[in-house]
Parts: C-alpha cells; sequence; structure tokens
C-alpha cells in the first residue's frame, strides 16, 4: 500500500486563547479571532495506527490520518491537506467523560507502538485504540484529547445545554459519524508523517520559547545521596554516592554524559532488542531475546555475552533481568533494571547464569540554544561494597574488566552512537505554528511539564546538599546564570536564600486565602483518631507525621518571567488524621461513609476539611486518606475558595502533588521520582463537593504507569519513608507565589496493618 505523503507546513492561524476551561475566568478575554466567544479553536493532526477487531473476531492494524479540531475529531485514510474534499470515515465530538488511558508499549506486526486506549465513563461501548511511534507522541495526544475535552467542558459553562451535548454523536472509533464542523484557530501536527511509525523520531514544534541555562539534574526533590566525582570514562564523568544511605544494598555509581538526540530517540535505542544496532554500541547485553511482556511499561528479556571482551578465558555467560519504565510529565524517561528469573528461560547448557547488576537509566532533555537536539543520559548501578572498596584501594584492577563497568560505559557507547550517525539524530519540527500577532507562539502544554529552567527543586530531602552534579558546563562553582532574556537568576545556597525573602508568611496568607474577620476554631488533632496513629517519633513504624513545608520548592513570585522557585512556607491546612484502609473494591466518597471522621460532631464543627483519597490497586485494594482543616472558613474569592467550587476541569488542571521518599531503596526513589505531579493529568480524579468538605478520589489504579509503580513501592512499603505535599498550583501572577496546602510524612507503612471497611 503506498504510503500518503506528509503534512507540508501549515499557513497562517489565528492566535489562541489560553484561559481555562473551569475556571471563573475563562471565556472573560476574547480570542484573537473576534468572534466573541472567549476561546479560539485548535486543530491538532498526524499519522497514528487505528487498532481494533473486526467482525470476525481478526486484529486489524490501519494507518489513518487524525484530526482533532476543538471538540471535533475525524479519522481520515490519507491526509485531508492534501486532499480537498475528502470524507472522513469516522468522525464525532469529544464529551467531557472521555477517557484516555496510556496503555504502554505494544508490539504490532514487526514493530513496537505506543497504545492509547480511549472510552467513555459513561458508555463502555464508546471505546477503541490507536497506536503511535513513540511515548512522547502519545502524550502529545493524549493532550490534544485533553484540550477538546477541555473545550467541551468549557460550552458547558458557557451555558450550551447538556441534553444539546449528549445529543451530538461522540467519537466512536468502532463506527461511523456525522460530518465534522469546519474552521479551526491554532494547527498543531503531530508526528511527521506516516514513516513515523515505521520507528523514525518526531518532537512538537521549535518555536517554543526556551531557555538556554541547563541546571543539571531537573529532579523537583533533592535526595538523600551526595555525589562525588571520582574519574573519567571515556569522556564520561562517574561519580560515587559517598552518602550514609538507609535504604541502600550497595554502593552507588552513575555515570552522566551529553548524548546528541532527543529523549525519545535515545530511549527506543536502549530499549532496541535490534542486535545489530546493539553491536555499535553496547558491549555487554547486545543479544536480546524477549521472553514476556507483562504490561506496557514492564517486560522481562534474556540475554548472553561473551566475557572474552572483559576476560578472554571465561566461558559463555547468559542472564535474565526485567525492564521498567516511565515517562514524566516533563518528558523525561526512567528505566529500571532488575535482576529476575523465569521458567521459560532456565539455566542453559554451555552457559553460566549471572546476575546483571540493578541498574537505572535516565534521559533528559537538555535545552540549549543549539539546533541540534541533546539529552543528558544518566547510568546508575549498585555494586557490591567490598569489591568497590577493593578497587578503590589499588588492590584490584579488575573493575575495567567488570560487568559494572561494561554497563557505565553505555553512556559513552551510546554518546558515539549518535555522533556517528546523525541522520537518526535530527529533531526537525513535526508542527508548524504561525500566529497573527507574532512569529514565536509558546506552546502551553509543554511550558506546563517541561520547565526549561530547572535549577531548583520542589523538595529538600535531609542531609542533602544543593551541589549541581549532573552539569556539563565547566562554571561549576558561578553563583549567578544569565539567560538570554537578561535576566539574572541565583543558583544553587544563595538562589535558595534569596528565594526564602519571596515567600508568603502564614498570616499573610491566612489573610488573602482564609476570611479573616471569622473567629478561628481551635482544632486539636488528639480530638481525631483515624486508623494509622501519630507518630511519636522520628522512627515510630506505621504512623504519620506533618512535616514542614520549607523541605519543599514551589512556584515564586516571580515564576512567570524567571522560574524561579522558593521553599515552601508553613501548611495553610492542618492534617489532623489519616486512614489505612483495605477494601476488595474500589472505595469512592470515604466522607460519607457512617463511621467516617468527617461525619463525626467535632469535624461538623470545622469551617472547611480536604479528603484526600488515594486509592492504591492490589490485591486487596488500599485507600490511605488523609484529612486536613482550616481553622476558618474559606475566602470564596482566592485560589483555594475557586479550586473548591471550581469545575472538574479546573480542579485537574491545579491539583499538584510533590513525592519525596526520605528512606528507601534507591531503585524505588527513581521509580517515583521527585518531579511535582499534576494529579488530574496523571490519572483519574473524582470530587464530592458537600456541606463542609471536599473529597479528591485519586484513582492511582487508572493508569497503567501508576499502577506499575505503586507496584513496585508496595514490595518495598514496610522500609519507606515518604513526604508528601498537597498543592492548587499557581498560573496566573495575582496566584503567585505559591503556597503549600498541606503535608504528610508516612512512616514504614505495614499493609497488613489497613483495616477493613
Amino acid at each position: 500500500m503506498a504510503t500518503p505523503s506528509p503534512l507540508p507546513p501549515a499557513g497562517e492561524v489565528i492566535e489562541v486563547e489560553n484561559s481555562e476551561p473551569g475556571s471563573p475566568d475563562a471565556g472573560s478575554r476574547s480570542s484573537g479571532s473576534g468572534s466573541g466567544s472567549g476561546r479560539s479553536s485548535s486543530e491538532y493532526s498526524g499519522w497514528v495506527y487505528h487498532l481494533g477487531v473486526n467482525s470476525i473476531g481478526h486484529e486489524y492494524c490501519h494507518l489513518r490520518f487524525l484530526v482533532i479540531r476543538g471538540k471535533c475529531v475525524a479519522m481520515y485514510k490519507r491526509d485531508p491537506h492534501d486532499n480537498p474534499g475528502l470524507e472522513p470515515i469516522r468522525k464525532g465530538f469529544v464529551s467531557p467523560t472521555l477517557v484516555v488511558e496510556e496503555v504502554g508499549r505494544k508490539k504490532v506486526n514487526h514493530g513496537d507502538v505506543y497504545v492509547l486506549k480511549l472510552y467513555s465513563k459513561l458508555d463502555q461501548t464508546k471505546k477503541g485504540e490507536i497506536a503511535c511511534a513513540t511515548p512522547g507522541e502519545a502524550q502529545k495526544w493524549t493532550e490534544a484529547f485533553e484540550q477538546a475535552k477541555q473545550q467541551a467542558e468549557y460550552d458547558l459553562t458557557r451555558g450550551v445545554n447538556w441534553k444539546r451535548l449528549q445529543s451530538e454523536n461522540e467519537f466512536n472509533l468502532d463506527g461511523h459519524r456525522p460530518r465534522v464542523r469546519r474552521g479551526l484557530g491554532k494547527l498543531v501536527r503531530i508526528g511527521k508523517g506516516p514513516e513515523m511509525l515505521l520507528r523514525q523520531s518526531s518532537d512538537l514544534q521549535s518555536h517554543e520559547r526556551v531557555n538556554t541555562n541547563f541546571g543539571g539534574d531537573t529532579g523537583d526533590a533533592l535526595e538523600a545521596h551526595e555525589w562525588r566525582f571520582v574519574r573519567t570514562l571515556n569522556g564520561i564523568r562517574i561519580f560515587e554516592d559517598i552518602a550514609n544511605s538507609k535504604g541502600g544494598k550497595g554502593i552507588l555509581l552513575k555515570s552522566i554524559g551529553v548524548v546528541g538526540a532527543n529523549p525519545d530517540t535515545v530511549f527506543e535505542m536502549v530499549l532496541s532488542r535490534d542486535k545489530h544496532k546493539r553491536y555499535e554500541w553496547d558491549m555487554l547485553i547486545s543479544d536480546l531475546e524477549l521472553v514476556e511482556t507483562i504490561d506496557g511499561y514492564c517486560d522481562v528479556v534474556y540475554g548472553t555475552y561473551e566475557p572474552k571482551y572483559l576476560n578472554w578465558w571465561k566461558s559463555k555467560k547468559d542472564f535474565v533481568f526485567s525492564r521498567q519504565w516511565f515517562r514524566g510529565q516533563d518528558g523525561a524517561y526512567n528505566i529500571l533494571q532488575s535482576p529476575a528469573s523465569h521458567k521459560k528461560k532456565p539455566p542453559r547448557h554451555g552457559y553460566e547464569r549471572t546476575h546483571i547488576n540493578p541498574t537505572t537509566w535516565e534521559i533528559k532533555r537538555l535545552n540549549t540554544s543549539e539546533s541540534t537536539p541533546k539529552c543528558i543520559v544518566t547510568r546508575m548501578v549498585e555494586i557490591s561494597p567490598g569489591f568497590w572498596d577493593r578497587w578503590r584501594r589499588r588492590t584490584s584492577s579488575n573493575f575495567e574488566r567488570s560487568i559494572p563497568y561494561a554497563l557505565l560505559s553505555q553512556v559513552a557507547g551510546l554518546r558515539e552512537y549518535f555522533a556517528a550517525n546523525p541522520a537518526i539524530t535530527s529533531d526537525l519540527p513535526s508542527t508548524v505554528v504561525k500566529s497573527k500577532a507574532s512569529e514565536s507562539l509558546i506552546i502551553q502544554s509543554e511550558l506546563e511539564y517541561s520547565e526549561p529552567n530547572d535549577e531548583f527543586y520542589d523538595a529538600l530531602v535531609r542531609g542533602e546538599s544543593f551541589e549541581d552534579d549532573s552539569d556539563d558546563d565547566d562554571d561549576d562553582d558561578d553563583d549567578v546564570t544569565t539567560p538570554k532574556a537578561g535576566k539574572v537568576k541565583l543558583k544553587n545556597v544563595s538562589w535558595a536564600i534569596a528565594g526564602l525573602a519571596l515567600k508568603r508568611t502564614k498570616a499573610s496568607l491566612e489573610r488573602s486565602e482564609l476570611v479573616t474577620n471569622s473567629i478561628p476554631i481551635a482544632i486539636e488533632s488528639s480530638h481525631f483518631h483515624g486508623t494509622v496513629r501519630q507518630a511519636k517519633s522520628e522512627d515510630d513504624p506505621n504512623s504519620w507525621s506533618s512535616p514542614g513545608g520549607e523541605k519543599f520548592m514551589i512556584r515564586g513570585k516571580t515564576y512567570l518571567t524567571d522560574y524561579a522557585k522558593i521553599a515552601g512556607g508553613d501548611p495553610l491546612l492542618k492534617l489532623i488524621a489519616v486512614d489505612w484502609f483495605k477494601v476488595n473494591e474500589r472505595f469512592d466518597s470515604v466522607a460519607l461513609h457512617p463511621k467516617s471522621l468527617v461525619q463525626s460532631e467535632a469535624a461538623k464543627k470545622i469551617p472547611f476539611i480536604l479528603v484526600v483519597n488515594l486509592q492504591v490497586p492490589a490485591k486487596p485494594n488500599y485507600n490511605l486518606v488523609m484529612y486536613y482543616a482550616a481553622e476558618k472558613p474559606v475566602n470564596k474569592g482566592s485560589l483555594l475558595g475557586r479550586f473548591i467550587d471550581g469545575t472538574d476541569a479546573f480542579r485537574d488542571a491545579r491539583f499538584k502533588l510533590i513525592p519525596s521518599i526520605v528512606e528507601g531503596y534507591w531503585m524505588v526513589k527513581r521509580a517515583v521520582g521527585t518531579r511535582a505531579c499534576l494529579l488530574g493529568k496523571a490519572v483519574t480524579c473524582n470530587y464530592l463537593r458537600q456541606d463542609n468538605f471536599l473529597e479528591i478520589d485519586v484513582d492511582i489504579g487508572s493508569s497503567s504507569v501508576a499502577r506499575s509503580i505503586i507496584g513496585l513501592v508496595l514490595g518495598y512499603v514496610t522500609s519507606i519513608v515518604v513526604d508528601l505535599a498537597i498543592l492548587v498550583e499557581a498560573k496566573e501572577e495575582k496566584e503567585l507565589p505559591e503556597y503549600i496546602l498541606g503535608t504528610v510524612r508516612l512512616n514504614r507503612v505495614n499493609p497488613e496493618a489497613a483495616v477493613p471497611i
């Protein structure tokens, strides 16, 4: 079948209005269209695979061109921009009840693709799957459908009748739908054409605002590591963790290098099982065979290697290990590799079964002024303390002949491979966007998660220094950096100290968010008893406490201009209790349960209670419920007030959580990460607003990625100390600086202690 030609550059389009649907301010400003609607439509288009099962039970995989314009969706056999008058084969409207789930990696025909599952919350028969070439494209399509959902939600806020919306044909991948209306605002092209689905890389358009400062590690929490540079290996820096990590089993080493390719391309290369490609950069695990696919984010592979490249006199060896991978909201990748065993791969005659050291990959985009894409690649390896100590004392020179050496060398191999193959490193724009108002267009969804000035963290873990451990610049001791725009940004300790002056005091925070002329209610934690006890000491297991907000970094007053973050202050709300339940099925609306703390007489006297219900998928399922109380009524005109009484779309776009594992196994820390997460964008959140409370039910099981991570965490939960901070994200100048709603520290929670309900 002849493949359609890629989309040519688009012509001039209309400027986009960035008001949030669901926000009280949405629609208050007119867009560049001059229509007076308060919101312009946007068009997203590109090539995808349409996956499904036909009427006789056979699976199919069809190449299709997908177009999302406003809340309208259409699917074509060819590119309609090249074929005027072409009728769509499927068409319809996106409703606010649409759910888009990233299923993950899947083998289709002879290649790997990344699958999105679409279905309606109200009608499970309206469902289907599309597949993309890279995780990056899958996320962009997810954001495109999210924009369409927000458009549908926005229509409701503008007074469009819900019955009218229901009468419109919803988009259904299993059937034909009415013709889509014309007229567009912004044109966003996803992918570069059908060749993308043949494993070529792509990225969203290049005309976006970036800052060329690179501050190294882009985590939002400072983790309890103290990295010391120990040597250079093939031009790659090697670091040793010299901190006393309570959760570790060995010594941690990491190699860091700059690779001349975009993160999607490097990620694909790391996961690739193509031995001809791996032979060019990987001296150790070049021969890989897929043993089992656990889900779209985890598999088990088997490999062999010839030890003669390390020690010529040793026999052939083989190994089995599992791989888990995650893509963060900022576009960074984490890959976890652990030794494993599998019944399909018993010990093999003539081979010595060995274990590959526990390792991780971290792949993050490096924002530079150069046109060539670059990313920071970090390889982290755990080795035995005895072996490393012998090498450091120079009593053994076998490190260069060891498996850890070969693993750390993979970063250098990748760097040289992409340097020698510039054709596969291109990062040409797959989106062409022009605006009547300006030639430089800010793509909000990209800035939302990438935060190019990541010289800060969202949480500070005790015992952590501010040293920048992955900056490849020579000027590591500089105290300031100067962006191209001419703004001066403080770095490291001097920057953090300066930021303290910009945060809100508890008194000023209460004046803006709470009703000041009301009499505060005295709230004593001793009056409220959850199923998890409050900690009596720092080492008290299966308990909770409420740490201060100074460990978390949040958006400062000038964030919109220089991306500077500041240390958080005291939480606005007080944590009064924590519940730990186990249930057979998902448990929503905890606050309405007759035995709930919220239904007690003492709780009914509190002006406002925020209930955060984290639903943990397992066997059985668990519910971690946190109760936060306000001493005064909430000011309805404040950011918190608008969040409490806003629409679900507004809440989804603002509800943010910052995690920080204080103690625990290092691979669990890498899986959980340290970046702030907009929960409403990552998983399904349901909201219940009644009386004096708002309950947020966070369905962790609604995301394959979240399920995979939580499954790993539960295996180590009794040895983990984790801090969480919740806040409402500030996106406008009048809402800055941000403040922390509440915090919690969970100390070695025991699943066996969960209470049935």
